[in-house]
């Protein structure tokens, strides 16, 4: 199991420090470095800028959203960044959620699957550099009767072969992820729940592209915070996470729309994500993170010291995961760092560097 590093957002005041966690996760040897975009900073930018200034480590995007992209756009911005890089670009994609692509992007949340696949499609068309036409329910390329003719893109990526990702929650969107790409990012995974909630649909969407496992990576983000064992300590270290988890299971999404609600339901907390949901949607967020469980906190996190961290290490590289990415959590650029280094120390008490 190899380890990666989240950066999360940019331009949240941490830039500065976001790039040292890069850089020294590189010292570190960690396998890939990723970026995410919601409404503000956008991944491509400071993916580019990471690669700049590291010289192993992969960077990947943990989403590219694609309402905010033409698929070809995203096809030339992966090959311009593998290229750049060296080889070095994962592309993750997801479909972000209704209220940010009907929102912000002014593009309809509809059938989500068949957008996905097809965008993968013509993404992957037009990286192998084939002349791009491409007849689909939701684009069509080029526009029928216009002066538009096949195209092929000029730029040649540093690999024949661009690994894609696709960020999914849901029965059907983990099915179809295993069919069409080569990895799957996964958010507040637990080891416990892992084949149930995750890697039976993975499994299935592969066996239905006549594949198996075998070399798809599955990628879980879990925060990490470093600490004691004790009782008081793990209360302590699970309380900041709180407000996060409550963000997710009660506030991302509208009420009938929230998969990571939907997958708390699935991990046997149906009472207690309906209590967040409620709470967070009318306003009371304290309420809504005082009513997330310690133990769903506690399963989809690292938190303790690090024979504790490589303990839920090990159980998930027993369940499947292959890369296992850390948010290392911290009120200061050297606590993170002290989180990123605990993580390659506990992988390797593992038994898995």
């Amino acid at each position: 199991m190899q380890l990666g590093i989240n950066l999360g957002y940019w331009g949240a005041g941490m830039d500065a420090d976001n790039l040292a966690v890069a850089k020294e996760a590189d010292k570190l040897g960690y396998a890939v470095c990723w970026a995410a975009e919601a409404y503000g900073s956008d991944a491509a930018t400071v993916l580019a800028w990471v690669a700049s200034q590291t010289e192993r480590i992969d960077v990947g995007s943990a989403i590219f959203q694609i309402p905010a992209r033409q698929p070809a756009m995203t096809a030339m911005t992966a090959a311009t960044l593998d290229s750049l890089s060296g080889g070095r670009f994962r592309l993750g994609l997801g479909v972000s959620g209704p209220q940010v692509s009907e929102g912000w992007y002014g593009v309809k949340f509809d059938k989500p699957l068949a957008r996905t696949r097809e965008y993968v499609e013509i993404v992957r068309k037009a990286m192998s550099r084939e002349r791009l036409s491409y007849e689909g329910e939701h684009w069509t390329l080029p526009l029928p009767g216009g002066p538009g003719k096949p195209i092929k893109l000029t730029v040649h990526p540093q690999r024949e072969h661009i690994p894609v990702y696709v960020a999914a929650i849901g029965p059907k969107n983990l099915e179809q992820t295993g069919e069409i790409a080569d990895g799957a990012l996964l958010i507040f995974p637990a080891a416990e729940h892992l084949e149930e909630t995750a890697l039976r649909h993975l499994r299935a969407g592969r066996e239905k592209a006549g594949k198996t496992m075998e070399g798809f990576d599955v990628v879980p983000t879990l925060p990490l915070a470093l600490g004691k064992d004790g009782a008081g300590d793990i209360d302590a270290l699970a309380d900041m996470f709180r407000p996060y988890t409550a963000l997710y299971v009660g506030g991302m999404g509208s009420r009938k729309q929230n998969f990571y609600n939907q997958l708390a339901r699935r991990m046997g907390y149906e009472k207690e994500a309906a209590e967040i949901q409620d709470k967070y949607l009318s306003g009371d967020k304290d309420g809504a993170a005082a009513a997330v469980p310690r133990s769903l906190i506690d399963s989809t996190t690292l938190l303790g010291s690090v024979d504790r961290i490589a303990d839920r290490m090990r159980a998930y590289a027993e369940a499947g995961v292959t890369t296992l990415t850390l948010a290392p959590a911290g009120f200061t650029l050297e606590e993170r760092l002290a989180s990123l280094r605990a993580g390659t120390e506990a992988l390797e008490r593992a038994g898995l560097g």
